[in-house]
């Protein structure tokens, strides 16, 4: 058996990892002014180059703000956030998201599952389609939740790029971590067996081009994810 290499945070990393914390915890609030960067240096013991490339890096997943000749505050990353913040939000809650940022993902990815699916049936190629088929067969044949949700992307990413739109396939791969994170979580709560059958229903129908069953079917399985029988709310 082969273990991973560990590897020790930066400095800058555990910098940006303690302010995420206080902010997400509530201990720094909305609208909180930092201290001056030679400050924060001299507190926290580190170089004040640790100091302004964590600040710049916290500034891009939305947690901070900062003002010309004001400072740096607290942002409100529910406004100013992306998906970097989301990641972020993930790994600070132990890969565990809410209820309202699962329901919300499922939703954008009814979305993009529909128009994905459509420009499949409409425009993909028979070759193009019969593409998702090897996806399909490693999900069938994966040992373990976690490489079943990657071939469950896989699948999804490969429909998204046979409709032929450029920017979808952009959107679904930037979803990616959060996205396996939500297909791990389905396949240890009710199985691969089933996350196989729903995928294998889709792939029947995207096959056949049958453009409303699709569409059916994306609606009755993810409902059931969002709200119904096979819910994958985390417990935060």
């Amino acid at each position: 058996m082969e273990f991973a290499k560990l590897f020790a945070p930066s400095l800058k990393d555990l910098f940006v990892q303690q302010l995420q914390g206080m902010i997400l915890s509530g201990a720094l609030p909305v609208g909180t002014q930092l201290p001056p960067e030679r400050t924060l240096a001299e507190q926290m013991q580190v170089s004040r180059t640790v100091v302004n490339s964590g600040l710049a890096e916290l500034s891009d997943q939305g947690f901070l703000e900062v003002r010309p000749r004001q400072g740096t505050c607290v942002a409100d990353y529910r406004r100013r956030g992306n998906l970097d913040t989301l990641i972020a939000i993930m790994q600070y809650k132990g890969g565990v998201l809410g209820r309202d940022e699962i329901r919300s993902i499922l939703e954008v990815r009814r979305a993009l599952e529909h128009l994905a699916a459509e420009r499949a049936i409409l425009y993909a190629s028979d070759q193009g389609l019969e593409k998702l088929g090897g996806a399909l067969e490693r999900m069938a044949e994966a040992h373990g939740a976690a490489q079943a949700a990657e071939a469950a992307f896989a699948f999804q990413h490969e429909l998204a790029l046979v409709g032929g739109n450029s920017i979808v396939p952009l959107i679904y791969y930037s979803f990616k971590p959060p996205v396996i994170a939500l297909w791990t979580r389905f396949c240890t709560l009710y199985g691969i067996p089933a996350l196989v059958r729903n995928t294998q229903t889709l792939y029947a129908l995207l096959r056949a081009r049958d453009l409303e069953g699709a569409a059916r079917w994306i609606d009755e399985y993810l409902e059931q994810a969002i709200s119904g029988t096979q819910q994958i709310y985390g417990m935060a």
